[in-house]
Formats: C-alpha cells, structure tokens, sequence
C-alpha cells in the first residue's frame, strides 16, 4: 500500500481521526511559528493530508507527480517532527489549518 503511494492508514481509519478532531473543541492555536519553513506548497500538502487525500488524491489534485507529493510530505514530517500523516493532521490542526 505504501509503496504505491497511499496512505499508510486506511482512508476510513484517516476520516474517523479527522472527524474526531472536528468534533473536538478548538485547540489552542499553535504559535505561527510552528509552521516556519514549510513553504505555501507544503501547506497545500498539509492541508490536503489534513483532508485525509492519499498521496495519489494530492498528486492528481495538484497536477504534480507523485514523486514530488512524496517529497513534500517528507520535508513536511521532518520540517514539523512528525512520526506519521496521523501526526501531520494533528499539526494541520493545531496550526489551524482547516480542510
């Protein structure tokens, strides 16, 4: 599943995170900051990973390859110290990044 370039969770583990998240009240916002050197493609990205897109839905959404949405979420799990696209929507949140 991963090394064709979808999510490492399943699409509907990913929506009942994002739903639970939704649901929640609205977290305190992270300082700006927290999102320092992502650049405005990389917040794209993590908006749509925020969406729960599998790295083909972002590619296709985009109109880039699927080696480039791969490298965006590479620099976005390193950039922002995350383990996994779970962490990713987590920080999407708490940045306040809305889908």
């Amino acid at each position: 599943m991963v090394a064709s370039g979808d999510a490492l969770l399943a699409p509907s583990v990913t929506r009942r995170l994002i739903a639970e998240f939704a649901r929640r009240p609205e977290p305190a916002r992270r300082p700006a900051s927290t999102l320092d050197g992502v650049t405005e493609r990389e917040r794209e990205v993590l908006t749509l990973i925020a969406r729960g897109l599998s790295n083909t839905e972002i590619a296709d959404h985009l109109s880039v390859s699927m080696a480039t949405v791969k490298t965006h979420v590479g620099r976005l799990l390193a950039k922002l110290n995350a383990r996994d696209r779970a962490q990713l929507v987590i920080a999407a949140y708490e940045a306040g990044l809305r889908p």
